[in-house]
């Protein structure tokens, strides 16, 4: 109940407009509000929503109708997801769903859109298998799994990092964008030496897995694990003088440093972190991505992290696309999103024509590289290592 409470709180926040009488239209969310899901993504999605629709809604809705979130909770599960996937449609009849966070999880929602032909819009679902399946149905504003690693692999071969190991968690995002790495590895800095190992996303004790590291520690530990494993795992690399060390650089592929609770978890593990992201303080946003960021600040005091901009940059295509097809029918609303061009919260989304992994994707979004150099460090404080209208410069970074 306190996700979905913090989620109203900010749609609350937000004046809502009167006269929106007409029913209203009915998107779905699926989102994890409880465990052994990543119920940190599944808060700041919902609030992502949540502010994009009470935006929605103030400026005159859709069609004339306001915008109705049905949230279904998955856990993180993804027997949940097909089960709440398959009441959305066809119990509350909803026009299109949104909000998944968990590719795991993904990949059993869109069998069940698929089969019925309804539009789907994936928030941050990485996985590059969930756009391989090529389902017309749906669309991806999410970060994908080759991008991140590729972005990873170019900022390794300029540190020129000899030997890393890896730690991914046991789901189809862990073990794919791992994958991917090792991949995007060989082919742009193939002397590296690469291993990683597989962990389970519900353990809490990492030591035995790691304590090898201590008699052999390589250049660089990356991490490909959520919350909480992410935290735990961060924990214990820190207390075992393994990473960040300074032989051992730390490196975070998951993006998990801009969440709310991040320093509260890490502590002094996060000193020296370095992390990929899609959103920094220093970042270009648009006026809708202004809009969004001030809401989230008035309510709760904290910068956004990046699926806060995700989750409305979700809703926002399904709203355009509404508009656009001038229907609720779902065939209608999915050609209307297959040619998408709209401003979202940091730039321009559109939705390739193309294949695997770039199927129906959104490939302009910008994301950075950043370095914490202190404990509780703000992100704006953050040490910009690569973004938008900045080059990459490992020199920037600053060794433990």
């Amino acid at each position: 109940m306190a996700v979905l409470g913090a989620a109203v709180a900010l749609a609350l926040a937000i004046p809502q407009v009167a006269g929106l009488a007409e029913e209203p239209v009915a998107i779905g969310v699926l989102v994890t509000q409880s465990p052994p899901g990543s119920v940190i993504q599944g808060t700041q999605v919902l609030d992502g929503l949540n502010i994009a629709a009470a935006m929605i809604n103030h400026r005159g809705g859709v069609l004339g109708r306001p915008l109705k979130l049905v949230v279904e909770d998955t856990s993180g599960l993804p027997e949940k997801g097909r089960s709440g996937a398959e009441k959305l449609i066809t119990r509350d009849h909803v026009v299109a769903i949104t909000g998944e966070h968990q590719s795991s999880v993904c990949l059993a929602e869109i069998e069940v859109v698929h089969r019925y032909g309804v539009p789907y819009v994936n928030t941050n679902c990485w996985a590059d298998a969930v756009r391989e399946k090529g389902y017309p149905e749906v669309f991806n504003t999410s970060p994908w799994n080759s991008l991140v690693s590729e972005a990873m692999a170019r900022v390794i071969k300029d540190m020129g990092v000899r030997r890393i190991v890896a730690f991914a968690e046991n789901t189809d995002y862990g073990i794919g964008q791992a994958k991917v790495l090792e991949q995007k590895l060989k082919e742009l800095s193939p002397g590296t030496a690469f291993t990683y190992q597989v962990v389970d996303r519900t353990a809490s004790d990492f030591t035995p897995t790691i304590l090898p590291l201590r008699t052999n520690p390589p250049d660089m530990v990356v991490t490909i694990l959520l919350p909480p494993a992410g935290y735990l795992l961060m924990n214990q690399l820190y207390e075992q003088g393994i990473a960040p060390a300074p032989r051992t650089w730390l490196f975070d592929g998951s993006g998990i440093s801009d969440y709310p609770d991040f320093w509260d978890n890490v502590k002094a593990a996060g000193k020296y972190l370095i992390s990929l992201g899609f959103y920094h303080p220093r970042m270009k946003l648009t006026p809708f991505g202004v809009q969004v960021r001030d809401a989230y600040v008035r309510q709760t005091k904290h910068e956004p992290g990046r699926l806060i901009f995700q989750a409305a940059d979700s809703l926002l295509v399904l709203a355009d696309a509404l508009r656009r097809a001038g229907s609720t029918d779902h065939a209608a609303v999915i050609r209307a999103l297959s040619t998408t061009r709209v401003l979202g919260t940091r730039g321009t989304i559109t939705f390739t024509k193309g294949h695997g992994a770039t199927f129906q994707q959104w490939t302009g979004i910008p994301y950075v590289v950043y370095q914490f150099t202190d404990v509780r460090q703000a992100l704006e404080e953050t040490r910009l290592i690569a973004g938008p209208g900045v080059a990459l410069d490992v020199h920037r970074l600053l060794k433990p």
